[in-house]
């Protein structure tokens, strides 16, 4: 099981350098990848979670495979409706030959109201746009030259190259909790990326409506690659108050060793808590608990 760490790309302590140091702290440490979140227009619902100034997660990734050399990167979760896939196929492919086949495309429809309005877009179609432009991200990464005809986006013999390195494409995974996500997973995704659930839930609920999503469909299910958070406390949290990662860390070791047992191939551990925190100058603390971590979850 790979284990990797978000980096936060928004936030007044989010500065080039802070960034520079983030990728060094998660290569350095042993990790095995990072991800970064994903907000094209800051609007107020955006913000109010996750403070400005919000760095684009494809540009950053671009950088952060310049200085770095063995983690792989990616998305946690890229929005598909806010961009045209044919944009999106040629940047993603980009990113995946520069950095040596280094990408991992997480990716989602999004919740924030506000910023789809910003972006003229209809959140209400959100699910549906989703499905047919990941359809053509996957046309666009299988051959040089691709012809889609879809209801939300249509070309005609475009040239795609330069394709992905790793092929057939770098892996996507398929982020959000519920029924439609985990059907998007078994349809589209090499991954199903749950995002900070509580204890339990993945046994009881997740795992089997993936299951079931699975069944329905005639596929195999994708794998499990979860986001949880990275929480340590120094008191003991009970579990019907806790979220995964949460808790004293022989707690969160005992979250990862379950998940390694319910056969998750990645974990990402997330340390972002709120708004409050975020807008902190306090990057140097947060690398600090990661590298803490990587000595007690070793």
């Amino acid at each position: 099981m790979r284990i990797g760490i978000t980096v936060p790309n928004f936030g007044p302590a989010a500065t080039a350098d802070s960034l520079r140091a983030w990728a060094a702290v998660v290569e350095d440490a042993g990790f095995d990848f990072l991800m970064v979140g994903d907000h094209v227009a800051a609007t107020p619902d955006v913000t109010a979670a996750y403070p400005g100034p919000f760095w684009e997660p494809l540009t950053l990734l671009g950088y952060l495979a310049g200085v770095t050399r063995r983690v792989e990167l990616g998305t946690t979760v890229l929005v598909v409706p806010y961009r045209d896939p044919l944009l999106t196929a040629r940047s993603l492919a980009g990113l995946d030959q520069l950095s040596d086949g280094r990408l991992i495309v997480g990716v989602g429809v999004g919740w924030a109201t506000d910023e789809f309005a910003a972006l003229g877009l209809d959140p209400q179609r959100r699910g549906e746009v989703t499905d047919e432009y990941l359809r053509a991200l996957l046309a666009l990464w299988s051959d040089d030259v691709v012809s889609f005809h879809g209801r939300w986006v249509a070309f005609t013999d475009v040239d795609s190259r330069p394709r992905p390195r790793r092929r057939p494409h770098p892996p996507v995974w398929v982020g959000g909790n519920g029924a439609a996500a985990r059907r998007r997973a078994v349809a589209l995704g090499q991954a199903w990326h749950p995002l900070r659930v509580p204890v339990g839930w993945l046994r009881a609920t997740g795992l089997p409506g993936l299951r079931a999503a699975a069944e329905e469909a005639g596929r195999p299910a994708p794998a499990l690659a979860p986001r949880v958070v990275l929480h340590p406390t120094a008191e003991w949290r009970p579990d019907d108050d806790r979220l995964l990662g949460e808790g004293r860390p022989d707690q969160i070791r005992a979250d990862l060793d379950e998940l390694r047992a319910l056969g998750a191939t990645h974990v990402l551990l997330d340390t972002h808590r709120d708004a409050v925190t975020a807008a902190r100058d306090d990057h140097d603390a947060q690398r600090a608990l990661v590298e803490d971590a990587a000595g007690w979850l070793a």
